[in-house]
């Protein structure tokens, strides 16, 4: 239950950000972090994993929709009801065919080299929320003339909030575990406490935002009213153009997620002398897809940070997950309006250093 809570903590702010990415309302991204995890808690094999929404996936589901609706529309929350879906039907059948080692044959260099390059872009795409300007473009030359075409018109009130929550979360990344360790404080808290910092981050910056006004006297954006709710009962679409339309990217989302999701799985079994079924990973992740069909929300695989910080916490089984949803549900129902004040520069910026994490450099190079 402890474990449970502090993820959740950690949770909130992040699937806030991604569904910010992703392009949906805020309130999605909530949505996806409830059904997903319970149903993975069900049919997946990993005992520390955990899922919902993440950013590679998230830009991912952006820049697939982005060429059918718009954003903010009834068609683009639609077509990421469906990207979940067939994404979660592509998993379940290669779990089903028993096709897990395709992971395995799967060429390190070039799913590292894609992810890393992912990263980059989705950290430039955040800064223009860092900046507090208008900005677009879906890859780095576009990106990067639209950040300097609009520059002129940064808000310096943004900027002293996202740059500052950069700065903190890239300190307390680096270096806090070490300053805390120096003062006494055992390993496993230190390291969870720097792994919990952008909460920190959020709180201070939202703080700051309703105490001051800065929505209204230096035209902070934040993220506003969000519907409180628990995740409704929603079911994908039957446009037959959309699902041929949707079907590769959803293939291959489900695909990246997978990988992404066993390697981290992976990682963590091997520190408690586990072992990790790939075949039941497709499994899982296939029935958290289309749980987040079904509830409201869009793709999702097993997240590197909260599952580092789920272990942390001291989660041993699936368990946690549960209680952790459940927890969350009881936040999308209840205590939406906490989040009213949040500036969008500092979930820009937990992005940024959530994403920076996934540049493998020695690849690269």
């Amino acid at each position: 239950l402890l474990a449970a809570g502090i993820v959740t903590i950690m949770l909130i702010p992040q699937s806030l950000a991604y569904a910010m990415l992703a392009g949906v309302p805020p309130q999605v991204g909530l949505y996806a972090s409830v059904l997903p995890l319970v149903a993975y808690a069900a049919f997946g094999s990993s005992r520390t994993l955990a899922v919902g929404p993440v950013a590679v996936v998230s830009l991912m589901t952006a820049s697939a929709i982005g060429e059918f609706a718009g954003s903010g529309t009834a068609q683009y929350a639609a077509a990421a009801l469906l990207l979940a879906f067939l994404s979660g039907l592509f998993l379940l059948g290669l779990g089903l065919m028993r096709l897990g080692f395709l992971a395995n044959l799967l060429s390190h260099p070039v799913i590292s080299g894609f992810i890393s390059a992912s990263a980059i872009v989705i950290a430039l795409s955040q800064l223009k929320h860092v900046l507090g300007i208008e900005a677009s473009g879906d890859n780095l030359v576009s990106l990067l003339g639209g950040i300097g075409s609009h520059a002129r018109d940064a808000n310096w009130t943004t900027i002293v909030i996202g740059l500052g929550s950069l700065l903190f979360l890239l300190w307390t990344s680096t270096s806090l575990s070490r300053v805390l360790r120096s003062w006494g404080l055992p390993a496993s808290a230190a390291d969870l406490a720097s792994k919990a910092a952008p909460v920190a981050a959020v709180a201070i910056a939202t703080g700051a935002v309703a105490a001051l006004a800065l929505h209204e006297v230096q035209g902070v954006k934040i993220v506003g009213a969000i519907p409180a709710g628990l995740p409704p009962f929603t079911l994908p679409g039957t446009e037959w153009r959309l699902w041929l339309d949707l079907a590769p990217a959803a293939a291959l989302i489900g695909l990246v997620g997978f990988v992404e999701s066993v390697s981290v799985a992976h990682a963590l079994a091997a520190k408690r002398r586990q072992k990790i079924d790939p075949d039941q990973e497709l499994v899982g992740l296939g029935a958290a897809n289309m749980a987040a069909a079904f509830s409201g929300g869009f793709p999702v695989t097993g997240g590197f940070a909260r599952s580092v910080v789920n272990v942390a916490a001291g989660a041993n089984t699936q368990l946690a997950a549960v209680f952790t949803a459940l927890l969350i549900a009881v936040a999308a129902a209840w205590l939406t309006p906490v989040f009213y004040f949040m500036p969008h520069a500092v979930l820009a910026a937990t992005i940024i250093v959530d994403v920076l994490r996934l540049v493998d450099l020695r690849t690269l190079a």
